[in-house]
């Protein structure tokens, strides 16, 4: 009974985990928006020299004035895949609200 009640415990925990990441941008169904380095396609340069795996990081500005920090990787065509994306919101006086 300890052990089932233990291994509950892990899997809701786990699941947890799971559902939070996917609140914060952290989807395998990210899809591109404007500002995105794949919205509207693939990129027409093909990055050749980074090796399949490598993480490519962008950072950019939305339509609302949110910081956007959005993860990608590139995939074995050389294509990249967006993996996650994050927001950080600016006030008024050019801080940040965390």
């Amino acid at each position: 009974m300890k052990h089932a009640l233990a291994a509950l415990t892990v899997a809701l925990l786990l699941g947890g985990c799971t559902a939070s990441g996917q609140t914060y941008g952290y989807s395998p169904n990210l899809e591109p928006i404007p500002g995105s380095i794949t919205y509207g396609g693939q990129p027409r340069t093909k990055l050749q020299k980074a090796p399949v795996g490598s993480i490519v990081p962008h950072q950019f500005f939305d339509q609302f004035g949110r910081q956007v920090f959005e993860t990608y990787v590139i995939e074995p065509d050389r294509s990249l895949r967006l993996v996650s994306r994050r927001w950080r919101n600016i006030d008024a006086f050019g801080g940040f609200d965390d």
